[in-house]
């Protein structure tokens, strides 16, 4: 069976840099800080007081005010970059098949503060029986951004959602690619979506040792490779891809921003949280990404690392970096655009799929902030480009995107410029 070629044809973003793709990939290449106190709840307690929030969003721009109460905010933010990625790809609903159209979407976490909200409200006033809203289960499950998505839309493609925590909507990205170009559907909207700066999601990291507590610079506070990092920030917001089968994008001409490469998954299968110390999971993902792309290390131009700025991890992806690409890995442009959106947790996969796209079309490398002189860890071999503080011009035909995820999951996508 010959499968088809895929290809990116629309893009929609939220996150803590911009509620655009074009604010946030504008902030991103100027090496701007998604960083500020928490203002979703009073953390004045909490060791960790500062995340990176979206800024602004207004849900009646993109869903009805009576609809928007039904939904988690992670739900809004994920029709909403739906809505703007559709828009973007310019598909003609009129005229499509909406049973060839699907949505994969994923949510690592879904709908916490939905679930904070309505628990709290009942031992509040369990003395009156127990009393919830009738829309409690289906604003907090996380499979419900991909419903929505469809609903909103009329899609009648295959319909789910992923989640693998931090590697989620890289693996919902990976599994549409695969339905396209197994035959299963014509256009698939993927992607992922995340609201979990909360008291549970900050607490519950926060007991972990997770996150950073550099409350006083919160601008400052993800530090990917640098030697002081002390853990990710919390971060929060959306992101979708549309993807299109070739022919199909061709057919009713359609823009193209880059096409699917190939995907990777893996698992370290080492332990709940951490990575492997060797990074064993992260070489067999790109290796194996690079085999379903038919490319070799030397393909590859820039990585958009997982480099969530904690200090295991870092380490372990800059030795899998190392191990799988040998001489090349010091001509390649590595960032970790996390040292500006934060850790957008089940979203991130996205968000980093869309900069690793727009890297492709634009001949350039956003940075990794924060990193300061005479800041190293004796670990990392800083003979690599990890494109500190400046954004880098280079050619870039083909990027590789990581996402490594609690639980050990690993996944990888590989994107590159379209020609015929």
């Amino acid at each position: 069976m010959e499968l088809k070629r895929v290809v990116v044809t629309g893009l929609g973003a939220l996150t803590p840099l911009g509620n655009t793709v074009g604010e946030t990939w504008e902030n991103l290449l100027k090496g701007v800080s998604g960083a500020g106190p928490i203002t979703r709840f009073d953390a004045s307690l909490f060791k960790t007081r500062i995340a990176c929030e979206v800024k602004n969003f207004d849900p009646s721009q993109y869903i009805d005010r009576k609809e928007a109460r039904k939904m988690d905010i992670y739900t809004q933010f994920a029709v909403a970059v739906a809505k703007q990625a559709v828009e973007d790809a310019a598909l003609n609903l009129e005229t499509e098949d909406k049973n060839r159209i699907g949505v994969v979407f994923g949510a690592g976490i879904g709908g916490i503060r939905t679930f904070e909200d309505e628990i709290g409200y009942y031992y509040q006033h369990q003395e009156q029986g127990p009393k919830f809203n009738p829309f409690f289960i289906p604003k907090m499950i996380s499979d419900i951004a991909a419903g929505q998505i469809s609903i909103t839309f009329g899609f009648h493609g295959p319909n789910y959602s992923v989640a693998s925590a931090c590697a989620t909507s890289t693996n919902a990205i990976a599994d549409a690619y695969n339905l396209i170009r197994l035959g299963k559907a014509d256009v698939m909207v993927t992607g992922g979506s995340e609201a979990a700066i909360s008291a549970g999601g900050v607490g519950g990291f926060n007991a972990m040792h997770a996150l950073t507590t550099r409350n006083d610079t919160p601008e400052t506070a993800s530090r990917p490779f640098s030697g002081s990092r002390d853990g990710f920030i919390m971060g929060e917001g959306a992101g979708c891809l549309i993807l299109e089968e070739l022919e199909h994008a061709k057919a009713r001409g359609a823009k193209i921003y880059a096409e699917v490469a190939g995907e990777g998954m893996s698992a370290d299968a080492y332990h709940l949280t951490a990575s492997h110390p060797d990074g064993l999971g992260a070489i067999l993902v790109m290796q194996n990404a690079l085999e379903d792309a038919g490319m070799k290390p030397e393909d590859i131009d820039y990585i958009n690392v997982h480099g969530t700025s904690t200090p295991v991890g870092d380490v372990s992806e800059a030795k899998a970096i190392k191990q799988v690409f040998g001489e090349h890995a010091y001509k390649l442009n590595i960032s970790s655009t996390k040292s500006m959106t934060g850790h957008m947790l089940g979203a991130a996969g996205a968000a980093e799929a869309i900069f690793s796209i727009l890297s492709v079309q634009n001949d350039i490398v956003p940075p990794t902030i924060n990193h300061e002189e005479g800041d190293n860890d004796e670990n990392i071999d800083y003979n690599l480009n990890f494109t500190f503080n400046k954004a880098q011009k280079r050619t870039v035909n083909v990027a590789l995107s990581n996402t490594f995820g609690f639980g050990g999951h690993n996944a990888c996508l590989i994107v590159k410029k379209y020609a015929e």
